[in-house]
């Protein structure tokens, strides 16, 4: 049990209207009634019930500091179950240093990044998936990824990573009783019960692991490419989504020569998307570079946005797209519909399978079909309300990955009618990886390279 107390501030280091330093240790609360003086005088934070708030002053001997509020958390019940003192102040930048440097003065220690979250873990308040969550949940950057994070922090990666060892850990228990007392556990056939207990923990894994590039988008956003011809209306696109003129339009062909990347959020869905140049052939030498590029980014992407300019026939460069949008996740979207169309829906329609939507980037018209076909392609229709387990974290698919892979030599060996010894070894790696998920099998330096990365005050 860690026992000196740590300090931080809590709130952003800017001039705001309230500041927080945060306190949490056994001496939290003798600390704090050292520097604190209430209004008569005569209250001791000290004799102060739990989770009660004070009115009063913090002074350094008889120099004045702030008139502020204290919050008084005892533990076990508090964010790390150590007593924790909060110190709402004004929210000066000069204010809440001269607090932090008093605190520390009368017997705290500056906290280390994620140092408060870091205890809650070690004193088992929470998991490692759930301490993951809350940084996640700081760094959020659309509703989804808020929405992921929070479930992920209320414990629903930590309950199916539980459910799964569970099941591990009571046929290694089982193997290992009847290697011991072989006379009286009868482990013959064991290997049938065995390899139907695993198939189900690898159906488990698996789903978890399917989920991670929706994970992934749902934390990072969906890598969009917008591709088409010169002309076609991509930069036009791309200003209705922005709500800016972010990229040049003119009616000249081939004005986007280079990519143009924004991140932006379409009534809630994540996208980072990339305006390149118009995919044509081309003898100019900076142009080609451009659809070159083009090509490479539609390649990688998560999804491929094609505009198509209604206005002029199909020729070889769309059919080139078409081709190269084939085996992807695309939307076509038919554009300039505010004018006198030769191509129409009908017709991309007969050719390819994607989804076809008209709009016109000009006019901003079809711009709310196109979200709603996005959530369904992405996110089942609606992610918010959607309780299925997402895995976000790079960290947890590696592990995830490497248990899929010991269970898959299990059922190897069980195949192979090996002794059950064999299926143990196997077992237990893939039990102590799935661990390394919750913290149950962390080393020490995983442990300090995560919290490494939280805020000062966090």
């Amino acid at each position: 049990m860690v026992k000196d107390t740590i300090a931080a501030i809590s709130t952003g280091m800017t001039n705001s209207g309230i500041g927080k330093v945060r306190m949490s240790g056994n001496a939290a609360i003798a600390i704090a009634d050292q520097i604190y003086r209430s209004p008569g005088g005569k209250k001791r934070l000290t004799d102060a019930a739990s989770h009660t708030i004070h009115y009063g002053y913090i002074y350094d001997g008889d120099t004045l500091i702030d008139e502020v509020l204290v919050l008084i958390m005892k533990g076990p019940h508090s964010y790390t179950t150590e007593d924790v003192v909060e110190i709402d102040c004004h929210g000066g930048v000069v204010v809440m240093k001269k607090l932090l440097e008093t605190v520390i003065k009368y017997g705290a220690r500056p906290a280390e990044p994620g140092e408060f979250t870091k205890r809650a873990f070690l004193n088992g308040r929470i998991d490692l998936t759930q301490a993951e969550a809350v940084i996640d949940i700081i760094n959020s950057k659309n509703e989804y990824a808020l929405s992921s994070s929070v479930r992920q922090l209320k414990g629903n990666v930590l309950g199916k990573i539980k459910e799964i060892r569970k099941n591990i850990i009571g046929n290694i228990a089982f193997i290992e009783a009847a290697m011991d007392d072989p006379e009286h556990i009868n482990a013959d056939h064991f290997g049938e019960t065995l390899g139907i207990s695993v198939k189900q923990n690898i159906k488990d894994i698996q789903k978890l692991l399917d989920s991670a590039d929706n994970g992934r988008m749902i934390k990072e956003g969906i890598k969009t490419v917008i591709v088409g011809k010169p002309n076609a209306g991509k930069s036009s696109l791309l200003n209705a989504l922005v709500g800016d003129e972010r990229a040049i339009v003119t009616d000249i062909a081939g004005t986007t020569r280079d990519t143009l990347e924004e991140s932006i959020t379409v009534h809630g869905i994540p996208l980072n998307i990339i305006d390149t140049a118009g995919i044509r052939e081309t003898e100019d030498v900076v142009e080609k570079i451009g659809v070159n590029k083009a090509r490479t980014f539609a390649s990688d992407a998560d999804l491929i946005i094609y505009v198509a300019d209604g206005t002029t026939a199909l020729d070889e460069n769309d059919h080139e797209i078409l081709k190269m949008i084939e085996n992807k996740k695309a939307i076509v979207l038919l554009n300039k519909i505010d004018l006198n169309l030769i191509t129409t829906k009908e017709d991309l329609e007969k050719i390819q399978n994607h989804p076809v939507i008209e709009i016109s980037a000009r006019e901003e018209q079809g711009l709310e079909e196109l979200e709603a076909c996005l959530k369904n392609m992405f996110f089942e229709g609606n992610l918010f309300f959607n309780d299925e387990v997402y895995i976000t974290n790079m960290r947890h698919k590696n592990a995830l990955s490497e248990a899929l892979e010991s269970l898959k030599l299990v059922l190897q060996s069980i195949e192979d009618g090996m002794p059950e010894d064999f299926f143990s070894i196997d077992l237990m790696n893939a039990y102590e990886t799935l661990g390394s998920i919750t913290g149950e099998a962390a080393g020490e330096d995983l442990i300090d390279t995560i919290f490494s990365d939280f805020c000062m005050g966090k």
